[in-house]
């Protein structure tokens, strides 16, 4: 049983409790009460509110729809204005372009085309909106005017600034500075940097816009004028130099092979093209060496202009690439080298033309203008080629069919000179009288020696005419060969030759003279020069051969002595003691052998004094020779006969002693004596 105070007391704590919660149970409820009040001003406000925003947007919606209406209004009428100003100015471009087109591009260019372009753009308008009207046929008209101008402009700064290059630019071009050891390319400037941006870009419009490969025509008919004229600029240099040098150079007229200009080009094979090049005529011809220097500027001006077409026509490519578009280049560049490359090969079959003539006169020697020029054309092809790669096939064959040409005329000289060599005729007259070596030997060897400057060259020409299926793919060593054949053949044609004119002379002594000169002349010129190298190719033994030839001369020489030397023997001289008295016939017999040697030595030394012997070494030799042959048997006869009285007047027939015999065979050779 709970006490009862206890129970009082828990019972004030609930109550106070209660009251607690019955307080704040009244406060939420009052809360509520003013929520409920909150809730209901507010949704009536928001009721009023929507229900003015709907009214405001009843009346603000039209009036919106109304402004954008009017704005679209104004966009469009301001566009119609746009184009409307736009197309009345198509209508206006006539007029407003006169006075430009009228004026033309000169000196303002970029203007000129920003004006064609709005021609063009009129143009392009009429012709898809209103392509009856009359203002299109103005325009194009106003269009066509203003490309015609732009064609001439073209034409004019093409034509004004198209100037020769001057040879000494030219001779830089191909040849450069001797002191330097890199040799460095000369730029050739053909236009002015202004006008080639000019001349581009004129030639860039009419191919986009002008529809028209008129242009083109102008451009390598220009360039191609220019390009001939600077050929045969340098080739005027070179004539006007030379005789300039001619005249004030005494030594031109020795140093015919030196290149008459200032510098000669440094390319392969140039400083010796025109080494020994000369004609062998004689005197009878007149002025040769005056002939032979003109003929010499000519070789040279022509191989000089060749290097200078390549470099010249690489140069022009360069320059082509730049203007002409790019699949017209090829024939255009065709196009514009054709009137100087014609000239080079017309020069080339006149050049071919004059060989013809010379060979058929029997001056073989001509033929040697051909070699350096050959020479040069075939170092100069590969380049020919590598230019003229795209160009048409009759215009790659044309430097071909020349060195074909060339070769052929060539290996025809060659031969015909070598059976003339063989068929020269025995003529008395044209003989030496003193048994020199003969005009014939002299020229043949000379013409032999210039191979050698030539010796690849002349050595496909020979091969350029053989059948055999070895030719048709030569080799140098090839060619060497046939070369080496060659000149073997020449000289054993010469040696067959000589033979037969030396029976022309009656005196065997002489004739063995003559042709102890001849080939001892032969020798030593083919061992002073590289022929006796190159013979010995395919004949080794040639240099031995006429050494026996030559040792065979001067024994047939030396018999001339034995009618001499004869009356000297002891045959049919009497046996006899010292003091006896000889008989008549025996003293006569004695009397005979003197007289028989004095007269044989003065017949002798008179008529051997006029001969020559051109040879000092050889000469010296043989009279060495002869005077220990002669000397030796004329003092053992003197021996035999110093105690023998076969005279009251010994002075009579001992004329000379052997002293002065040896000082008359000494005077052999020699007409000064």
């Amino acid at each position: 049983m709970i006490p009862t105070e206890d129970a009082s007391a828990r019972k004030r704590v609930i109550e106070d409790k209660l009251k607690q919660e019955q307080e704040t149970l009244s406060f939420i409820r009052e809360s509520l009460e003013k929520s409920d009040q909150l809730t209901k001003g507010m949704v009536s406000i928001l009721s009023s509110f929507e229900s003015r925003l709907m009214q405001l947007e009843n009346s603000i919606i039209p009036v919106h729809k109304q402004t954008e209406n009017l704005q679209r209004l104004q966009e469009n009428v301001d566009k119609t204005l746009s184009c409307m100003d736009h197309v009345i100015s198509y209508y206006h471009v006539a007029k407003d372009t006169d006075k430009i087109i009228r004026e033309g591009p000169s000196g303002r260019l970029d203007e000129y085309l920003a004006c064609i372009a709005k021609i063009q753009k009129a143009v392009e308008y009429f012709q898809d909106n209103n392509p009856d009207s009359p203002e299109l046929n103005t325009v194009k008209a106003r269009f066509e005017k203003g490309k015609e101008l732009l064609e001439a402009e073209f034409r004019g700064q093409l034509t004004r600034y198209s100037k020769p290059v001057p040879p000494v630019l030219i001779l830089d071009a191909i040849g450069g500075d001797e002191d330097m050891e890199v040799q460095e390319d000369v730029m050739l400037e053909h236009l002015p940097e202004a006008a080639l941006q000019d001349i581009i870009c004129i030639s860039a419009w009419l191919v986009e816009y002008g529809r028209n490969q008129d242009f083109m025509n102008v451009y390598f008919q220009v360039r191609s004028s220019q390009l001939d004229r600077s050929i045969k600029g340098l080739k005027e240099h070179f004539r006007k130099n030379s005789a300039s040098s001619a005249i004030h150079s005494p030594a031109v007229q020795t140093k015919r092979k030196e290149t008459p200009t200032k510098k000669a080009p440094k390319r392969p094979g140039f400083e010796h093209d025109l080494r020994g090049v000369k004609h062998l005529s004689d005197d009878k011809h007149g002025a040769a060496t005056g002939k032979d220097d003109v003929l010499d500027i000519e070789i040279d001006s022509y191989i000089h202009c060749i290097s200078a077409f390549v470099k010249l026509a690489q140069s022009e490519y360069a320059l082509l690439t730049e203007i002409i578009p790019e699949h017209h280049q090829k024939k255009t560049f065709d196009s514009l080298i054709q009137e100087a490359l014609d000239n080079l090969m017309l020069e080339g079959d006149n050049i071919i033309s004059a060989a013809r003539r010379a060979i058929m006169r029997h001056d073989y020697s001509a033929v040697l203008t051909i070699f350096p020029i050959l020479r040069h054309l075939k170092q100069t092809k590969p380049d020919f080629d590598v230019t003229l790669q795209g160009t048409a096939a009759s215009t790659k064959n044309k430097l071909p069919a020349l060195i074909t040409s060339m070769e052929t005329i060539g290996a025809k000289a060659l031969e015909e000179f070598a059976d003339s060599i063989k068929n020269d005729p025995d003529k008395e007259y044209n003989m030496p009288k003193d048994g020199t070596v003969h005009e014939l030997t002299s020229n043949a060897i000379l013409f032999l020696q210039q191979l050698l400057d030539f010796q690849e060259t002349a050595g496909a020409m020979l091969a350029s005419q053989e059948s055999s299926s070895s030719a048709s793919s030569y080799s140098s060593e090839f060619s060497r060969r046939l070369l080496s054949t060659y000149i073997y053949k020449v000289l054993g044609n010469l040696q067959l030759n000589l033979s037969n004119k030396a029976k022309v002379y009656e005196d065997p002594a002489l004739r063995a003279v003559f042709l102890h000169n001849n080939y001892n002349y032969i020798l030593k010129s083919l061992e002073k020069s590289e022929l006796i190298q190159l013979v010995a190719v395919t004949h080794k033994k040639v240099e031995s051969s006429y050494r026996e030839l030559i040792e065979q001369e001067i024994q047939n020489y030396q018999r001339s002595w034995l009618k001499v030397t004869e009356h000297l023997t002891e045959r049919n001289i009497p046996a006899f003691q010292p003091g006896t008295k000889l008989k008549d016939k025996e003293r006569q017999i004695i009397k005979d052998k003197f007289k028989g040697f004095n007269e044989g030595l003065e017949e002798l030394c008179k008529i051997q004094k006029g001969w020559a012997v051109p040879d000092k070494e050889q000469r010296d030799a043989i009279r060495q020779a002869q005077k220990t042959v002669v000397s030796d048997a004329y003092k053992a006869f003197l021996q035999r006969c110093a105690n023998i009285s076969f005279t009251k007047n010994p002075e009579k027939y001992h004329r000379y002693a052997p002293e002065q015999v040896e000082e008359m065979i000494d005077k052999l050779f020699d007409t000064s004596a």
